[in-house]
């Protein structure tokens, strides 16, 4: 187009028509696009909203509920043996794993310095023991010179002051006599305390058990003046044993004598011993802030099996159901996301806004009811109200309802992407 047409079509005003033109084109083709795209939006929108179920038949079946706890195997009767004297070890006829008998000697202090003691006792006690003697001739000495004297009274042959010193010596003897009497008593106490001293330098057993811990050797020096030194720790039978257990406050109003359990040990993974609650303490224990409570289970250890200290985990039989319609409780627990259409407002503003609303499902919000469970029939997700007893933390006992056996009850569900 030369010069001149371009002159000629100005002057017409063909350039702004088509620039007009061109511009309206490209406005129809971007509205064409975007209705496009709205359309294939909405159409695959019921596809990805689609949902999969997850179910379990309903079922009857036996349930039991029981209460888990930790605790330590302890032996049911313990003694510490410790010495009441400080010393050094003469011997120690004991140790470990040793079967004692009550009065069985396990160790013996050094008992020269309480021997030389012993000897002094002895001797202050002959002494006074002679003291006594001497006070006893004094007295029959002083008895006949008073019959003697009284009878020269009585015939008028002494003067009366004669008899009256008699009489006065018949005293003196008497108080010597009681005197001595008492010092041979003192000295016998002593004796008695003395040798009572050094029979508690022989250490022996209280009972019959066997040696779990010997903490002392010969040789080595005792101090009891602040506190009794732990020397033996003896068990009296390790076939009657005991399981001490910490029990949660949620679940101690659960748990009572006489309930059955079990456990098992990190020693013996495939054994599972039997126990039985013997007795639930009142008094309350709390670490950290939790607060449990000591339930002590009988252990019967007749193979030995079990040893003192051994951690332990127990299942406190509390509550045993036959024969009960039962759902799991993951059921319990699921609800259908609430859909939310959202407004065309919310969904974005102009044109795009309107040809492609949104299909929010409320971020998964769910209104759970633990008294409805959803079941699955024909296709349909349909709550359905019921009464629930007992669970032992997996299934949970249906009471009443329109629930029966092998209706398929939706556990869970799987969103279309």
């Amino acid at each position: 187009m030369n010069e001149k047409q371009r002159e000629i079509e100005a002057s017409l005003g063909v350039g702004k028509a088509k620039h007009h033109l061109l511009k309206w084109a490209g406005w129809i083709g971007a509205a064409v696009l975007v209705v496009a795209l709205g359309v294939w939006w909405m159409q695959g929108a019921d596809e990805r909203a689609q949902v999969t179920y997850l179910t379990e038949a309903v079922s009857r079946g036996d349930l039991t509920v029981s209460v888990s706890a930790t605790g330590t195997i302890e032996p049911t009767n313990k003694v510490e043996i410790s010495s009441e004297l400080s010393g050094t070890i003469a011997e120690v006829l004991v140790d470990y794993n040793d079967a004692v008998e009550a009065g069985q000697v396990l160790a013996r202090l050094d008992t020269v310095q309480l021997d030389a003691q012993l000897s002094v006792q002895i001797a202050s006690h002959a002494a006074a023991e002679a003291q006594l003697e001497s006070a006893q001739a004094s007295l029959d000495e002083a008895e006949a010179d008073f019959d003697i004297a009284l009878k020269l009274d009585q015939r008028g042959v002494t003067s009366h002051t004669s008899f009256t010193a008699s009489e006065a010596a018949l005293g003196r003897a008497l108080a010597s006599l009681a005197s001595a009497q008492a010092n041979v008593d003192l000295a016998q106490a002593q004796l008695e305390a003395q040798e009572a001293i050094l029979s508690k330098a022989t250490i022996v057993s209280p009972i019959n058990g066997v040696v779990l811990d010997r903490s002392v050797d010969a040789g080595q020096i005792v101090a009891a003046s602040l506190s009794a030194p732990e020397l033996f720790s003896i068990a009296e039978d390790l076939t009657q044993m005991e399981l001490q257990v910490d029990v949660a406050e949620a679940d101690i109003g659960r748990i009572k004598v006489g309930d059955k359990a079990s456990f098992t040990v990190d020693a013996y993974d495939d054994m599972l011993f039997p126990a039985q609650i013997s007795m639930v303490r009142y008094a309350s224990e709390s670490t950290d802030g939790l607060v449990t409570y000591k339930a002590i289970l009988s252990v019967e250890n007749d193979d030995l099996l079990l040893r003192p200290g051994m951690t332990a985990t127990a299942d406190v039989t509390v509550a045993q159901y036959d024969e009960v319609l039962l759902v799991p409780n993951a059921a319990l627990r699921f609800a259908p996301p609430q859909v939310v259409e959202e407004e065309a407002s919310n969904g974005g503003g102009g044109l795009l806004g309107l040809v492609m609303p949104s299909r929010n499902r409320g971020s998964g919000a769910r209104a759970v009811s633990d008294s409805t469970v959803w079941v699955s029939r024909d296709g349909a997700a349909i709550e359905i109200p019921v009464e629930t007893g007992d669970s032992d933390g997996l299934q949970t006992i249906v009471t009443g309802g329109d629930l029966a056996n092998g209706d398929q009850i939706i556990t869970d569900m799987i969103e279309g992407k």
